[in-house]
């Protein structure tokens, strides 16, 4: 009986310190603001992603993904914003404006792929206006490979397939936006 109480208190002292895999941002506090609405389709935002921190990643995480979808898009679908994906398993941060292909401020080797807005890097909120407010998921990945074997062509839902397919755990935060 002794062994099992000394067992128990170990494991509900395990389960207690046991740290869970968490995103953040220091730009999203609920709602998008006009930095991250996109620059077109009839909205006139600054295009800028936030900046977006993560920690507690599980143990065998090898590479990490980022994505921003809108399931409120009325396309039967929803919408991606943005998709990074091979990200360094060193890195826990992706800071303001990494979402721009020309700031040079993503991380080294991390790959932007294709957006439902047709093209490349962050696109930001752009809901119809007079529409209800949409969500805006944010989601990490801890992926259990370092590289993803996709180019920067690839289509949402090929990388959304192999970000499922090899994910570790995930972690996501939401925002909203209407116009």
């Amino acid at each position: 009986m002794r062994r099992f109480a000394f067992f128990a208190f170990w494991l509900l002292a395990y389960i207690a310190n046991a740290q869970e895999f968490t995103l953040t941002s220091s730009d999203l506090q609920g709602q998008l603001t006009n930095k991250q609405v996109f620059s077109g389709f009839g909205c006139s935002g600054e295009n800028i992603s936030p900046q977006l921190a993560w920690k507690n990643a599980p143990e065998g995480t090898k590479g990490y993904a980022v994505t921003m979808y809108d399931p409120d898009a009325p396309t039967g679908s929803g919408w991606w914003h943005w998709l990074v994906f091979n990200i360094p398993s060193s890195v826990m941060e992706l800071k303001a404006n990494a979402g721009n292909l020309e700031s040079g401020i993503a991380p080294t080797g991390s790959v932007q792929s294709i957006t439902s807005f047709g093209q490349q890097g962050f696109g930001g909120a752009c809901p119809p206006e007079g529409d209800r407010a949409h969500s805006y998921i944010f989601t990490v990945y801890a992926l259990d490979i370092e590289k993803i074997d996709l180019e920067s062509n690839a289509p949402a839902e090929m990388v959304g397939y192999f970000l499922n397919a090899h994910a570790l755990s995930k972690a996501s935060l939401i925002s909203y936006f209407k116009r």
